[in-house]
């Protein structure tokens, strides 16, 4: 005999496998909705590897004869992260690290950024079978080290000064994937 009100063993079933299949595929799809709070997700986790740096493409030893290059050289030097020989004969510096310096070399990295704001993207379009979009934002740099943030450095990098010290804009794109968002490698 049924109960009023009951529904049959096997439609529960059915109705709970539903029912989760429902909230796995409400899940996945808020992850990968064109929002701000995903791409301001996706945005910080790239940046936890990709650090804000002061030197690309510098192998130690180095040896420059530029004189702008040799100045911020030097205010690497004065932060005991780098030691400098200069070759008299051909007025060249060489730069080698230090036991300090080697935390940081060869790139000399000063922080990672942290979405404040996303101001904006572009309209989803399919790059490489993806849909992706250009996403405007502002951040802030965080866990910036002592060394950078001394007078030498900072005059020496103003690029790296206005980074530390003041919020900035800058433009990423980012391709949505089944697992939400992220930068296309």
């Amino acid at each position: 005999m049924k109960r009023a009100g009951r529904l049959p063993e096997k439609y529960t079933v059915a109705l709970a496998a539903l029912a989760l299949l429902a909230a796995a595929i409400g899940c996945n799809s808020s992850k990968t909705a064109p929002t701000p709070e995903n791409f301001t997700t996706a945005i910080n986790a790239y940046f936890v590897n990709h650090h804000d740096c002061l030197l690309s493409g510098v192998r130690f030893p180095y040896e420059t004869t530029d004189k702008d290059d040799t100045r911020r050289m030097d205010s690497l030097v004065k932060s005991l992260l780098l030691d400098k020989t200069v070759e008299a004969a051909i007025h060249a510096s060489r730069y080698t690290v230090t036991t300090a310096g080697a935390r940081y070399a060869p790139r000399f990295c000063y922080g990672n950024r942290e979405v404040t704001s996303i101001d904006g993207s572009t309209p989803l379009s399919v790059v490489n079978g993806f849909k992706q979009t250009t996403v405007t934002y502002h951040y802030v740099i965080k866990e910036v080290p002592v060394w950078a943030k001394t007078p030498e450095i900072m005059a020496a990098f103003p690029a790296m000064a206005q980074a530390i010290n003041n919020p900035s804009t800058a433009k990423i794109s980012l391709a949505q994937t089944t697992g939400g968002w992220q930068v296309p490698d």
